[in-house]
């Protein structure tokens, strides 16, 4: 039976910080991966699940950066992998395999938002290559690890930025379309909430449940190609260049934007459940159909910022079943 996808009333909010809900849990003998653990809120939620007891594997472009930026934090690990090339997540895959280790925790959080049009070596598009791609085949390749872990959980981190565009099966890479920034990001994103659907259906034979999830607006380096100018417009920066805290409008702290990556990969709450979108460290709402059709695109800017809870054909079944064979087929690999 599907997970209803529809809010729980957790007692959490969109103040809580990662603090408040890992609060009680103990991930002692617990092993956790985290992409993009070296930056942003890979960074918090790395230091979170390690504060907790579990051992933290951050797999990383630059292993001395990423060395340095979490040199305060206890119980990680550091290990080099590039979600652009598949030889380089084999190798993390590998590697991590050889050690024996279950895996319980993998939080596919690493990403780039509002790059210029960019290609990898196989010619995918470079949002849809990072955000989904990448994970999708680094999900498969631990896939031994998720399943010894008996009862893992796997958190694919999209955004309210799913809002901007579903999936375009006939032009996934922008060959024939122009490009647009968010456009991209935004179909990234979706990409990333179907996944969490159809692996929760596929892995729950294998004790793996999946979530996906909303985090929040949080000033992180993932806005890098955004100038001051850009962020002060839409609200995240004040007149003095300083990051706007008001979690009423979706404007988090660090630590309130990277509680729910932590809430779906440790609470309780959610044992049992699976194939769900998750915002404000609760499952979020189903956004109608008449609100749906507002939504065309970044061209269309909506009047509300806040987010409103997930786009149906973000959880679609048939369109989730649909991105699995299609990946499948792109990337040359049989998955589940």
């Amino acid at each position: 039976m599907r997970t209803p996808q529809q809010p729980m009333g957790t007692g959490f909010s969109a103040a809580s910080t990662t603090a408040d809900v890992i609060d009680g849990i103990e991930l002692g003998g617990k092993t956790a991966v985290v992409t993009g653990g070296d930056s942003g809120l890979g960074i918090e939620t790395a230091r979170t699940l390690a504060s907790a007891g579990a051992t933290v594997v951050v797999p990383a472009l630059d292993r001395a950066a990423a060395a340095a930026a979490l040199r305060d934090v206890d119980g990680v690990e550091i290990d080099e992998m590039n979600l652009l090339e598949p030889t380089s997540i084999a190798g993390f895959a590998s590697r991590f395999l050889a050690r024996g280790r279950p895996l319980d925790i993998l939080v596919n959080s690493a990403g780039i938002m509002g790059a210029p049009l960019g290609r990898d070596a196989r010619g995918f598009e470079s949002h849809f290559a990072v955000n989904f791609l990448g994970h999708f085949e680094l999900t498969s390749r631990l896939w031994p690890a998720l399943a010894a872990a008996g009862g893992a959980r796997v958190v694919s981190v999209s955004s309210w930025g799913h809002r901007y565009s579903t999936v375009h099966f006939d032009d996934l890479n922008y060959r024939h379309r122009r490009y647009e920034p968010l456009a991209a990001y935004g179909q990234s994103k979706t990409a990333d909430a179907l996944f969490a659907v159809a692996l929760d259906h596929r892995g729950q034979g294998d004790g793996v449940r999946a979530f996906t999830l909303h985090p929040g607006s949080a000033m992180t380096p993932l806005a890098k190609y955004a100038t001051e100018q850009e962020l002060q417009a839409v609200g995240v920066l004040d007149t003095e260049g300083r990051p706007v805290i008001d979690p009423s409008r979706d404007l988090k702290s660090v630590p309130q934007a990277a509680a729910t990556h932590v809430w779906c990969a440790t609470s309780p709450q959610l044992a049992g459940m699976g194939g769900v979108f998750c915002m404000n460290c609760d499952i979020a709402p189903l956004i109608s159909l008449e609100i749906q059709a507002q939504f065309t695109g970044p061209a269309v800017r909506p009047k509300i910022a806040t987010p409103l809870g997930v786009m149906p054909y973000a959880v679609d079944p048939q369109m989730a079943d649909r991105l699995w064979s299609v990946t499948e087929r792109l990337l040359g690999l049989t998955f589940l």
